[in-house]
């Protein structure tokens, strides 16, 4: 398995069985994809794409309770899918510390997302907390905020 950077289109033939199934390909756009500071990651086999991850500078003035973080570098975290086949190997957990690292790197402070409700689980064991009240994204679903300062 490698880990490599990659463009927003590669991300798509992940993005669109996991997250935008039964839509439209242009769903898998995503506004900020195309920033030079949006990094996009991909999970490699030798069968090709496996899990992606987006990660693209967006302030968050809502984390509430946080004013330490308010002025710092704020990364959100967008598009995190696995292909079904490949869900339970640990390939989201190695794409996310990954993730983490390469923020780390850039003095990011905290990596703030909104997580499916199916998802929380996953992200609370690496030490995500969720914020807020639970919130719906039309044609998308339940959501929470979650965060994790780095």
């Amino acid at each position: 398995m490698e880990i490599k950077e990659i463009t927003a289109r590669e991300t798509y033939p992940v993005r669109h069985p996991v997250l935008r199934a039964g839509r439209p390909i242009e769903d898998c756009a995503f506004d900020g994809d195309d920033l030079k500071t949006t990094i996009h990651l991909g999970v490699y086999s030798e069968n090709g794409i496996l899990a992606v991850a987006s990660l693209m500078m967006n302030h968050n003035a809502t984390i509430l309770g946080l004013p330490h973080l308010i002025d710092q570098l704020q990364y959100q975290l967008r598009g995190m899918a696995v292909l079904e086949k490949m869900q339970g190997y640990g390939l989201g957990k190695k794409l996310l510390l990954h993730a983490e690292g390469l923020l780390r790197e850039n003095q990011v402070a905290i990596l703030w997302f909104n997580a499916r409700i199916k998802a929380v689980p996953f992200y609370e064991k690496l030490g995500y907390q969720t914020i807020g009240d639970k919130f719906d994204i039309p044609s998308i679903g339940a959501h929470y905020k979650m965060y994790k300062e780095l």
